[in-house]
């Protein structure tokens, strides 16, 4: 009989019925049931049982490469994604399916949705926040998607995002305003106040309740109407002009730059592209990974180098390397993910044009 936690035991029992998953952690027994081989590393891995629910797991269960055939593709993986590949691109140099390239980065979106929670500020902001919208799209240019981003002005430190579906807008031809008809006496046309409510929704998320908040934008109609929906949350807004020189003096440049970069490291936000994401729960899981690798293992500036967001603002002594990051498995039994967010990592976001899109159920994987 073994009491944990101890320098090599399990820190938890993984079962999330289990009493000893959250809390009482220093009075949990387990039994050692000996190993089992492997032929990918780690070739030897211990197994237990909870004492009390009376669990299996190893240590394996802990690891974020949990039930993964291709282990050692997860870290490259990650690279890649923030490099301005796309899926088949990846898998032709990994020798593996693209619909492997897909899961490792759902995978990879889901760790990095909890890594950022777990880390990111929650008490009052300290700095002030720039928030804008990128458009993109799922599917096809039918189905444009906002997505709303917020950083701080100083730090340029990623604090999260949230996505609006749109209605095709622009310059269209006969044929394609047919088209769009046609699709939306289908499907259904976008809310069109969800620009408002995402942005209540993700400044709710990342300013938390009951404190003073100063806010620049832009001038879209959509985000006084956010603001005045956040109760108990005392927010200056300043707007100012898209049409604004895109310079550092602009209060709005480190929202710019962020757009930019995602622009620049993500394949499937390209103005003209064939790695466009086929549903926006994908895009979503796939901007997480991007986000915990510009605030944690990006240098804030690309030339000169220096420190990460996250040490700008002092969550972090020095820069991250991905193993880091991916070093042990997070639970989201464990993690107080709010609810906005958990429709990306359950992919819980419909695209009208998939109906039956398939949801994340946790079986065995994170």
């Amino acid at each position: 009989m073994h009491r944990a936690p101890g320098p090599s035991a399990p820190p938890f029992c993984p079962n999330p019925s289990c009493r000893f998953h959250l809390r009482d952690r220093h009075l949990w027994r387990f039994v050692k049931l000996g190993f089992y081989s492997r032929t990918i590393p780690p070739y030897r891995v211990q197994r237990y049982r909870c004492d009390t629910c009376r669990r299996n797991f190893g240590d394996q269960t802990f690891r974020t490469t949990y039930w993964l055939h291709r282990p050692e593709l997860l870290v490259p993986v990650f690279w890649r994604l923030n490099a301005c590949s796309g899926f088949r691109q990846i898998a032709r140099e990994a020798k593996a399916s693209p619909s492997t390239i897909a899961r490792l980065s759902d995978r990879l979106g889901r760790h990095a949705l909890l890594f950022h929670e777990r880390q990111r500020p929650k008490g009052p902001l300290t700095e002030p926040l720039a928030l804008d919208g990128f458009e993109s799209f799922e599917f096809s240019q039918y189905y444009p998607t906002s997505w709303h981003v917020a950083v701080g002005q100083g730090s340029h430190f990623f604090y999260g995002f949230t996505d609006s579906e749109c209605r095709r807008r622009g310059t269209m031809t006969a044929r394609q305003k047919a088209r769009r008809a046609a699709l939306e006496a289908r499907f259904g046309r976008p809310d069109p106040r969800s620009i408002e409510k995402e942005v209540a929704s993700l400044l709710t998320i990342v300013a938390g309740p009951s404190q003073s908040l100063e806010l620049h934008t832009d001038e879209h109609q959509s985000y006084p109407r956010a603001v005045r929906k956040l109760a108990g949350l005392a927010v200056v807004h300043r707007t100012i002009s898209s049409r604004a020189a895109r310079t550092p003096r602009n209060p709005l440049f480190a929202i710019n730059l962020l757009d930019l970069l995602i622009r620049h490291n993500g394949a499937n936000h390209k103005r003209e592209t064939v790695a466009f994401s086929k549903r926006r729960v994908s895009a979503g899981l796939r901007l997480a990974a991007f986000l915990v690798w510009r605030n944690w293992v990006q240098p804030f500036s690309e030339r000169r180098r220096g420190p990460t967001p996250a040490m700008q603002l002092g969550l972090a002594e020095r820069r991250l390397e991905p193993r880091e990051v991916l070093a042990r498995r997070l639970f989201v039994t464990r993690s107080r993910l709010p609810e906005r967010w958990q429709d990306y990592y359950w992919r819980r976001l419909p695209t009208r044009a998939i109906p039956n899109g398939v949801s994340h159920v946790r079986r065995y994987a994170a």
